[in-house]
């Protein structure tokens, strides 16, 4: 499989597509001003206990206050707490010796916010969640630091290594490697990309980590709190470092500044990969010019079409999502039964690729073409659950059930993408009319006479296809160019643009220098 990144920059933020074998299947934004991004460490502030919810309210600084459920204190909660009261009242230049920090007992799985946090204390946290909608961001205690091959997580002496690495032997080399090398009190959570790696790559990559929870010590140094402590990577390190494999083939950057930070991100984390890494200079949008806007446009929006003729109802209410599965005009043979699983195969895989792109999270319920066969059934739950493994987000998928629904669960990490792929027509503003094209044509002859009157000479119009092709009609002595060309006793050049609306032109000097009416 190849990838490529697509990296748009512009003055609101930075747009990052992700292509596999060049169809669209990821796609974030990063605004200029934007906060709160998850994996951000922040000091906060115990606003309110809610005991019914046997939750918290944190002042983070944002308006509205963020949520920490008891579930997601950490069993190691006390420690943080420790740790973070330690760290807040350090002097000088002093340097904890984080080996030495005595862990306090775990909390019990079903006790109380009041117990934990009855002296409203302040507390360092981790956004799981960005805000979405009118909900602030959901928090964590569980704190971790990912790197390119490993996560560390303090307070505790775990190690742990990816299951999709399966080779026994080489989870064993792994997890041997880490305990050499981890210093005491920090858990350790080996990635799949460190497959193959040997210590000193571990090892450069644990020292990172390692140097970050210094940063994050020094930062709480006299913090008074709401204040961010540590922030995550930009979006484009942070997808690099999750996705960065054999299989990436460009990164291609429409800005100089994000080009030199990428590749110089490269440089520590793959050198050898720093080749693929281009900065685009062609004209037009960066975009367009590799189909992704082609491809926006085609995969938002209630329906989405299928190769097949078969297409997609995507449609979002309250409590889940719904998506129905219509075979359209798809037909492969005279079995209704083989009909149905084909246009169901495709169907899963589109699917599959829609719940990434949009980023939909919560339950998914789709309604697939009937089957009869249960072995047909089985090999579409089986399909979906492959398409569904180079999904990063937590899911679940579940066998068909008896009224021939399937239903999924995806984690989501960030508001969902939502893009209107219907728009206001430019040319008559939903009216629905639009002036006639005898109106424009007297209008341009006007502009046409003020133009020359004022000496300019060369002009040069550039119009719609549509209205070049009225203007031109007829034998090339009796068109309404001709006309004009012999009433102002100069020649004008014509030139077709389909990018205009149907009533847009424009007028050009012999510098093809716009010139403005």
């Amino acid at each position: 499989m190849n990838k490529d990144l697509i990296i748009n920059a512009t003055p609101a933020g930075v747009d990052i597509a992700l292509l596999e074998n060049s169809k669209l299947v990821e796609l974030h934004n990063e605004k200029t001003d934007s906060q709160f991004a998850v994996g951000d460490l922040y000091l906060g502030k115990v606003k309110k206990l809610m005991p019914a919810l046997n939750a918290a309210f944190i002042d983070l600084g944002y308006e509205k206050d963020a949520f920490l459920h008891y579930t997601d204190l950490s069993p190691y909660v006390k420690s943080l707490l420790k740790f973070t009261q330690q760290a807040m009242k350090a002097q000088g230049d002093t340097v904890m010796d984080f080996s030495k920090f005595e862990i306090e007992p775990e909390i019990i799985k079903t006790g109380k916010i009041t117990e934990v946090l009855g002296g409203k204390p302040h507390i360092l946290v981790q956004i799981l969640k960005e805000p979405i909608a009118a909900k602030g961001p959901r928090l964590s205690c569980e704190l971790s630091l990912p790197g390119r091959y490993i996560v560390i997580t303090p307070f505790n002496n775990i190690v742990a290594v990816s299951k999709k690495i399966h080779s026994s032997e080489e989870r064993k080399r792994l997890q041997k490697i880490i305990e050499a090398v981890r210093p005491r009190n920090f858990g350790v959570i080996v990635r799949t990309a460190a497959e193959g790696k040997n210590t000193a790559e571990l090892y450069e990559d644990l020292t990172n980590l390692l140097n970050s929870w210094k940063t994050i010590e020094q930062n709480l140094k006299g913090a008074v709190a709401p204040a961010k402590i540590l922030s995550e990577q930009n979006k484009t390190n942070s997808i690099l470092r999750d996705l960065l494999n054999a299989d990436f083939n460009r990164i291609i950057v429409n800005s100089k500044n994000v080009y030199n930070e990428t590749k110089s991100y490269l440089q520590k984390i793959a050198p050898e990969k720093e080749g693929i890494v281009s900065l685009y200079q062609s004209p037009g949008g960066i975009f367009d010019s590799f189909g992704i806007t082609k491809q926006v446009k085609a995969s938002f929006g209630k329906t989405v079409n299928l190769n097949s003729g078969a297409y997609l109802i995507i449609e979002h209410t309250e409590a889940l999502h719904v998506i129905d599965v219509n075979s359209g005009y798809k037909n492969v043979g005279n079995n209704q039964e083989q009909n149905a699983l084909a246009t169901n195969l495709e169907a899963a895989e589109e699917i599959s690729r829609q719940l990434r792109l949009r980023d939909i999270g919560g339950i998914i319920v789709v309604d697939f073409i009937d089957m009869k066969l249960a072995e047909n059934k089985r090999a579409l739950y089986e399909k979906m659950e492959e398409f569904m493994k180079t999904d990063r987000a937590r899911h679940s998928v579940l066998p068909i059930s008896k009224f021939g629904l399937m239903q999924i669960t995806r984690q989501r990490m960030r508001p969902e993408v939502n893009i209107n792929t219907q728009e206001i027509c430019p040319t008559c503003n939903g009216t629905g009319k639009i002036g006639s094209s005898l109106i424009l044509e007297d209008e341009m002859e006007k502009n046409l006479n003020y133009l020359i009157t004022h000496r300019h000479t060369g002009l040069k119009l550039v119009v719609h296809p549509i209205m070049y092709a009225y203007l031109t009609k007829g034998w090339w002595f009796n068109s309404k160019l001709s006309k004009w060309n012999k009433k102002f006793g100069q020649k004008i050049k014509l030139e077709p643009n389909s990018a205009y609306q149907l009533v847009e032109y424009r007028f050009f000097n012999k510098e093809n220098e716009e010139i403005k009416m």
